[in-house]
């Protein structure tokens, strides 16, 4: 049986992905139909890492990005309704700014130094300010107040923000992943080597997850693969 068999996933997203929002709500449905004791981390990604430090108007970026009104108000009706779903209220038009998403990797990766839970607040506070707030989260007092909303010690925060603090080690991760061919988000890696793509539906991530740890409590986890 999966039960007492603790998973790691490691979630590979951006903040700025709807899909990545979409799929950590499943996520959480699936963990709560599961006895498998899972630990999350959160591992960046970013969706465009041309954009400028400061962000750039979102609606200009996106119709250059998808070539018209009717196309892009198209794409959000299609991923409102599944939001919905979800318990997500996505508010397309209230997003004002594409934001550079290094920042706020960075927050992320110091979040989970400061344990799972911090983390796993942290990322949804940033996905509730972009998509639901309209908020900049390429700003850096939008950041330090997401820290503050997440329990985060805010002296480490604000004095590691403003430097150049681990930029390197979130891009070599993000080259990491393309490494492994990591090419969409969100992707679930369920103990650091099997991987289920895109926002999956909470039975699919559920199923997987307790296939995962029978496979562990038998030990063939253990054996070359």
């Amino acid at each position: 049986m999966a039960d007492g068999e603790k998973i790691r996933i490691d979630i590979v997203s951006d903040v700025v992905c709807p899909w990545c929002y979409i799929g950590k709500k499943r996520l959480e449905k699936a963990l709560a139909t599961t006895p498998v004791d899972v630990e999350v981390r959160w591992r960046p990604y970013q969706l465009d890492p041309t954009i400028p430090a400061g962000g750039i108007d979102r609606k200009q970026y996106m119709l250059a990005k998808f070539g018209s009104e009717q196309r892009l108000k198209q794409i959000h009706d299609n991923i409102m309704p599944l939001g919905a779903a979800e318990g997500i209220a996505f508010a397309f038009e209230d997003i004002k700014v594409a934001a550079n998403t290094l920042d706020a990797h960075r927050l992320i990766r110091w979040a989970g130094g400061m344990g799972v839970d911090v983390q796993n607040r942290l990322v949804d506070r940033l996905f509730r300010m972009n998509f639901e707030e309209g908020r900049n989260i390429g700003d850096q007092a939008v950041l330090i107040e997401a820290a503050r909303d997440a329990g985060m010690d805010l002296t480490i925060v604000e004095a590691l923000l403003p430097t150049d603090a681990d930029v390197e080690a979130v891009k070599a991760e993000i080259e990491t992943a393309a490494r492994m061919g990591i090419t969409g988000v969100p992707c679930f890696l369920l103990e650091g080597r099997y991987a289920v793509m895109g926002a999956q539906d909470a039975a699919t991530l559920a199923d997987a997850i307790q296939q995962i740890a029978a496979a562990k409590a038998r030990g063939e986890l253990d054996q070359a693969v």
